[in-house]
Formats: structure tokens, C-alpha cells, sequence
């Protein structure tokens, strides 16, 4: 990933990184999601969301929620 990007999730279910990613994207911190499995194995490998390095702390704490199962 460039410069100024930070990782702030990741999970082996694409689902999952599509809820974080829109639901950072609802609180105005644009995302990008990076599809690191496997092409032939679908079930090595991760998918990843990343953030610009400015919005980590906020990203952090609305993710924190989401995983937590409050939202």
C-alpha cells in the first residue's frame, strides 16, 4: 500500500471488511479495501481495510464498536 495508508481491519470474510469499510464510509473517512486471498484457494489469505494515516484514531474507535457487536 502507498505511503499514508494504515491497515485497520482485516478478515478472512470479505463480508465483514465491506460492513467496516461502509460503515467508515458513513462516518466520512474514506477506505480502501485490498483483496489478498488467494485466487485459486479462496481460503488462504486475507482481505484487508485501509485508512489515511490522519483518520486512524477515529477509524479505530468506530471498528472498536464493530467488533465489539454494538452496532
Amino acid at each position: 500500500m502507498e505511503k499514508g495508508w494504515k491497515k485497520v481491519y482485516f478478515s478472512g470474510d470479505e463480508f465483514k471488511v465491506l460492513m467496516a469499510r461502509d460503515l467508515l464510509e458513513e462516518n466520512g473517512i474514506s477506505a480502501v479495501i485490498m483483496n489478498q486471498k488467494d485466487s485459486s484457494y479462496k481460503t488462504f489469505g486475507e482481505v484487508e481495510l485501509f485508512i489515511e494515516e490522519e483518520d486512524e484514531k477515529e477509524s479505530l474507535s468506530i471498528l472498536e464498536e464493530l467488533i465489539k457487536g454494538e452496532i
